[in-house]
């Protein structure tokens, strides 16, 4: 007999059942919770199968939301070498844009939470369902917006700003319009995909958009000599571009093939309780998202206004694609939390959660630091202006500061949309942002004579409230309790009973 083959059968035995298979094949909770397991052990198992299921969401989300973001800036840079005003007209045209953008985002988030939480439960029949309803909604939402915006020119007036840089960003806004029914598709597909972890089809066809929109952007500027129309025309055409790849790879591709079925006729049930379950995610979304763009307005009402609006939409566009890295983990760590909460795994939820969080203050500390080193330079992919690079240099360290809070808080705002809670963060977005640091920016920006400074001085206190706040809140979360909600809220949405009504 070998006794050394013995010895290695019995010892296989007493190892932990995680160690005794590949790691791709063990469950995350099942190592959380396997108390034979030192706890540093588990940890370090843990992080490993936890970062393996992060990056392959977050990666393609970062570049899906890159892409889109980039696509608004590069029609900024384009305008920029235009000509300056042109450059301001972009930057007050996509801050006020920017409304129904947020809205259409944030009420999509609630197909977030229901689509993963549906799917971690293997409801997959529902997830459809939730596709088409929202769409529904968020397309009705829409209708009112494109009035909004068609009387843009005397609202951006009587909000103070100047003449001229308001009636082109009016004209600008007029040939955004078509993307408001964009965004009503467009949100509820991506929500939809992510939900079952897929990522990288939509990362493809965002790319390939983008590239399309660059060339045809080009050709719009300097061969047909449309200006600043034709920037906006191309930016929405490239919207309902990659809105109908959407539709089509949905449609077409078998892997959907258990959860989307089809047209159907109850997805017009209940539209009024889907809209009041939306409106906490709309709101949540829209106050993040209008919070830097009440800056960029606000910039109109300093001296030189047309510098300081150049400079803070220059910061705000290099903030917004680092914002784009933090927002790609929201997603990802949504995903997670939604699907670990639905199949009723607490610990996993917890941990997806915490290990989202410092991977992306990691890296935004890393964007911070690559911030300050080009602080001198970075201005010249906008302008050739040297006083527009002067004041974006002297704004940097209040950029790198603000990467850094991007850096945490859009994650913990996807926690909260994979737990439910965005109405809860809706109230804490409120009393922070708006009770808080626009007050305060206000103050420090006219009262005390800080200028451009002092509004953005004032508008990080509010967000670093809030984002305490979230920490605070996510870290006394009790995760069993979370699972138990979610059973409720997939049990009052499921089909086969009838819809709640308000």
């Amino acid at each position: 007999m070998d006794v050394s083959n013995e010895t290695t059968e019995i010892s296989d035995l007493r190892r932990p059942l995680v160690d005794q298979k590949p790691l791709s094949h063990v469950g995350l909770e099942s190592v959380l919770t396997d108390t034979s397991l030192p706890y540093r052990r588990r940890v370090y198992l843990g992080a490993c199968i936890e970062l393996n299921l992060l990056f392959r969401l977050a990666f393609p989300a970062i570049l899906v939301y890159l892409v889109k973001s980039g696509m608004n800036i590069s029609a900024r840079i384009f305008a920029g070498h235009v000509g300056g005003q042109e450059l301001a007209a972009a930057a007050v045209g996509n801050s006020c844009f920017s409304l129904v953008y947020g809205l259409m985002l944030g009420m999509g988030s609630a197909v977030e939470t229901l689509c993963g939480q549906a799917y971690g439960a293997h409801r997959y029949e529902m997830l459809g369902i939730y596709l088409q309803r929202a769409t529904i909604v968020l397309a009705l939402v829409g209708l009112p917006m494109t009035l909004l915006y068609a009387f843009s020119y005397p609202i951006l007036l009587l909000l103070g700003e100047p003449k001229t840089v308001s009636y082109m960003a009016s004209l600008y806004i007029v040939g955004l319009i078509p993307q408001i029914f964009a965004y009503a598709i467009n949100f509820t597909a991506q929500k939809f995909l992510q939900a079952q972890s897929v990522v990288i089809p939509s990362a493809y066809i965002s790319g390939t958009v983008f590239l399309l929109q660059i060339l045809l952007t080009w050709t719009a500027v300097y061969v047909m000599g449309l200006g600043l129309m034709g920037i906006a025309y191309v930016l929405t055409i490239s919207w309902w571009v990659i809105v109908g790849a959407q539709c089509l790879y949905i449609t077409w591709s078998p892997r959907f093939r258990h959860t989307w079925t089809g047209f159907d006729w109850r997805a017009f049930r209940g539209l009024w309780s889907f809209f009041n379950l939306s409106v906490g995610s709309g709101v949540m979304i829209c106050l993040e998202m209008w919070y830097s763009q009440i800056l960029v307005l606000l910039a109109g009402l300093l001296k030189q206004p047309a510098l300081s609006l150049n400079s803070l939409s220059i910061c705000m566009s290099i903030s917004a694609l680092s914002f784009m890295v933090s927002v790609g983990f929201n997603a990802a760590v949504s995903v997670r939390t939604s699907n670990e909460l639905g199949a009723r795994n607490p610990k996993s939820a917890s941990f997806s959660a915490w290990t989202a969080t410092f991977v992306s203050f990691l890296i935004s500390i890393a964007e911070a630091i690559a911030v300050m080193m080009s602080r001198d330079y970075i201005s010249y992919i906008f302008t050739a202006d040297p006083a527009v690079a002067i004041a974006v240099s002297d704004l940097c360290p209040l950029l790198a500061v603000t990467t850094i809070l991007n850096g945490i808080q859009p994650v913990l705002s996807g926690v909260a949309v994979g737990c439910g809670w965005q109405a809860y963060v809706a109230y804490v977005n409120v009393c922070c942002y708006y009770f808080v640091g626009i007050p305060l920016g206000c103050v420090l920006g006219f009262t005390f004579n800080y200028q451009a400074k002092g509004i953005w001085t004032g508008m990080i206190g509010g967000t670093l409230i809030q984002t305490l706040i979230l920490l605070y809140v996510t870290y006394r979360t009790d995760w069993n309790k979370e699972v138990q909600n979610a059973r409720k809220r997939l049990d009052m949405w499921d089909e086969r009973k009838e819809p709640p009504e308000n």
